[in-house]
């Protein structure tokens, strides 16, 4: 394992040992997360009889909001702390159709994969290796969807100025905001078809520094300053015996 994935793993084995769990449960970060789940079903086109795989899910609170809508739902992340209260929260739920796993893959093909704030996470040349990587476990026409913190966003210019210290407690030593075009040719490049958009207007950052502020969250939704870059990535089609779906998705 890598110095930089031994970190990761280090600052997220703590984050979800109890903070995350108490965190992600207050108004304002689950609406957030509902209104993500709704994101990825219009814009991926994911439905009941869809396989979906989501890198980094993290406690699955994505996952398990996505799971009541498609076919099946896989989540793999490092941590263990992680997949542990992910199994658990499905459990408690009655979730059949999810299963969660420790590790950096999973097995088998998949309709559409799923990255929510993990690209920024990947060392350069893992970001690198990811569109090769993934052309083997999608589905002929499978699209890919990810989210990550934009290196334009005014959200994060602004909270590295007023609140530093805030800001820092929410980042690992080695992730950093992605450049949205420079990320999308890494895809198009590797021969898919690439889509970056803007999700959210300075949302994002109001959930995650105050969880619980529902109606602050509501109104920043309504604000027009980038702080997301969503990429929507579809597999170029090849001659392979399997006709590629033909769908018209939603993206603004």
């Amino acid at each position: 394992m890598s110095d930089a994935r031994q970190r990761e793993l280090e600052y997220h084995e703590k984050l979800y040992s109890g903070f995350a769990q108490s965190h992600f449960a207050r108004p304002a970060v689950r609406a957030l997360r509902a209104h993500m789940a709704q994101r990825i079903l219009a814009v991926t086109g994911a439905d009941q009889g869809s396989r979906v795989l989501s890198l980094g899910c993290g406690i699955g609170d994505t996952e398990l909001l996505l799971a009541p809508h498609v076919g099946e739902v896989t989540g793999i992340d490092l941590s263990p702390a992680a997949v542990r209260q992910a199994r658990a929260d499905a459990r408690a739920r009655g979730i059949r159709n999810a299963r969660f796993e420790q590790g950096t893959g999973a097995g088998g093909r998949f309709d559409v994969v799923i990255a929510i704030f993990f690209l920024h996470h990947l060392p350069d040349a893992e970001l690198a290796a990811l569109p090769r990587q993934l052309r083997e476990q999608l589905t002929p026409g499978g699209v890919f969807y990810s989210l990550d913190p934009s290196r334009r966003r005014l959200a994060g210019a602004v909270g590295r100025l007023l609140i530093p210290k805030l800001m820092k407690r929410y980042q690992t030593e080695d992730e950093r905001e992605l450049e949205a075009e420079a990320t999308a040719a890494l895809f198009r490049t590797a021969g898919w078809e690439t889509r970056v958009a803007m999700y959210d207007f300075g949302s994002s950052p109001l959930a995650g520094l105050f969880p619980g502020w529902r109606a602050g969250y509501r109104m920043a939704r309504r604000l027009r300053t980038p702080d997301l870059v969503e990429f929507r990535l579809t597999q170029v089609c090849r001659p392979t015996g399997d006709p590629c779906r033909e769908r018209q998705f939603p993206w603004r």
